[in-house]
Formats: C-alpha cells, sequence, structure tokens
C-alpha cells in the first residue's frame, strides 16, 4: 500500500469514527471485543502526520497535521461551553453530549447520547462511554491506543463518576454502577466487595470489570506480613459498600433542566 493509500484508508476511517458507523471496541453476544484495524489505522495517521501550526489567535499549537481537532455545528447538536475544551478528529460524540470546560475527547472515544463530561475531565484516546454517563470533574478515563488488541477503557450505560477519579488500563465499569469521588481503579489494583467479603481481581484477559450496580467508595486494607506489617501500613483499595438501589439513584440523579 502506497503512503497515499495509507492516508486514504486513515480519513476514510476518522469520517467512520466521527460519524459513530465504526468503533474501536463493540459488545458482541455479551462480551466487549476491539477491534484491533481501527486502532492501527489510527496509528498510522500519527506515522504519516507532518508537524504542523495550528494556532489560533493568541494561543500556540503545534500537532501532526492529519489529526487536528474537530469543529462542530450546530446541527450536531452536541453542547460544548466555552472556555477551552477540544475535541480530536475521530472521536464521536453523539447528539445531547455535553462538554463543561475546560475537557478533552481524544481520538478513537466513543461518548454516547446524554453524556455530560464535567470540567477538566479527560476521556482517553478508544475510551468507549455509554448512554446517560456522568463524568465528573477533574475524572480520567485513561487512553489505551497501544498495545492493538488490548481494550479500552469501557463505560456502560447509567454510570456515575464522581470528582478526581481515575479509570485506566482497559478497566470495565458495567452499567449503573456509582464510583465515588476519588476512586483509581486499574488491573493491578484489587476490588473489595464488602457484601460478599471477596476481592475481585482483574481477568484471565487482564481487565478489572467492576460489577453492575457497584457502589464502590476509596478504602484501604493493611499489610499482612513483613516489615510494612509492624508499621501498620495500609494499601490503597477500591470497596464495593453496596449496590445500587433507590436511594443511590435519587443521589447521583442530575436535574433535567441541566441537560
Amino acid at each position: 500500500m502506497t503512503q497515499q493509500e495509507e492516508l486514504n484508508k486513515f480519513h476514510a476511517l476518522v469520517a467512520d469514527l466521527e460519524s459513530g458507523k465504526v468503533r474501536v471496541a463493540e459488545k458482541i453476544d455479551g462480551e466487549w471485543k476491539v477491534n484491533a484495524w481501527v486502532k492501527e489505522t489510527i496509528l498510522s495517521g500519527f506515522r504519516l502526520g507532518n508537524l504542523t501550526d495550528m494556532s489560533e489567535g493568541q494561543f500556540s499549537f503545534f500537532d501532526k497535521d492529519t489529526i487536528p481537532a474537530q469543529r462542530f455545528t450546530a446541527d450536531s447538536r452536541v453542547r460544548i461551553v466555552p472556555g477551552g475544551s477540544s475535541v480530536r478528529c475521530g472521536a464521536y460524540l453523539a447528539p445531547s453530549v455535553i462538554m463543561m470546560p475546560p475537557s478533552y475527547v481524544n481520538i478513537g472515544a466513543f461518548v454516547d447520547e446524554g453524556t455530560m463530561i464535567d470540567s477538566h475531565a479527560l476521556v482517553g484516546s478508544c475510551a468507549q462511554v455509554g448512554k446517560h454517563v456522568h463524568l465528573s470533574a477533574a475524572s480520567q478515563l485513561g487512553g489505551v491506543l497501544e498495545p492493538v488488541g488490548a481494550l479500552p477503557v469501557i463505560i456502560e450505560d447509567n454510570v456515575f463518576i464522581g470528582g478526581n477519579c481515575g479509570i485506566y488500563e482497559g478497566t470495565i465499569v458495567k452499567q449503573n454502577a456509582v464510583i465515588a469521588t476519588g476512586v483509581i481503579i486499574n488491573a493491578s489494583t484489587a476490588i473489595y466487595d464488602a457484601t460478599t467479603g471477596n476481592y475481585i481481581r482483574a481477568n484471565e484477559n487482564g481487565q478489572m470489570v467492576v460489577p453492575e450496580g457497584a457502589v464502590v467508595v476509596a478504602g484501604s486494607r493493611p499489610i499482612t506480613k513483613g516489615p510494612g506489617a509492624e508499621a501498620g501500613v495500609h494499601i490503597y483499595t477500591p470497596v464495593i459498600v453496596k449496590y445500587r438501589d433507590a436511594n443511590t439513584s435519587a443521589s447521583v440523579t442530575l436535574e433535567g433542566i441541566l441537560r
């Protein structure tokens, strides 16, 4: 394939990603699967691009010419409130998505309808975000572009993520879960389920899966042996304190007028 043919393939993919026609990952027969060819093509856009001046007004920006910021129109029906937010090309924001300033959505990300991205929040490269999700201020969804076969961070429908949270390393947060303020979840940190007394660890594919409806708060557990135990040191551990009920839902429901 010639360089021009590669560029044509990349630009065609960007258009399909922005329209929602193609996704980096899809749920097939109840399981999330990554489309590795999409990641490979996205990476080719970085390789084939040339550093260019993208400055606007008094602000200086320099990036690969293949990957500019995405531009929206009123017909897109996406609310991007003034104040410094940006969406890279190749990301999909569904009609009725709201971005509060400043926030950022990276290439390959998919954000479904009714979702709010609050101030200082990040939707990392290839992250998949479902319907009616709230990503609170200063929370981060990590980007997973490489390796191409790795599943990205996935947030299913009706999830609430509190402020200053971090969801990384291909973690899957199942629908209706509530992640409380300041919780960090990745593939190497076990989650303690206080309702069962069991630990949830990464599955055979190296993915941490937060169960449907789980209410997760920040916690810790003591080191049980060695000098750390003698010193009374604790290790950070997210804790499932309960599963979502009517009271939980009422406390995280946003007023419709905000939408």
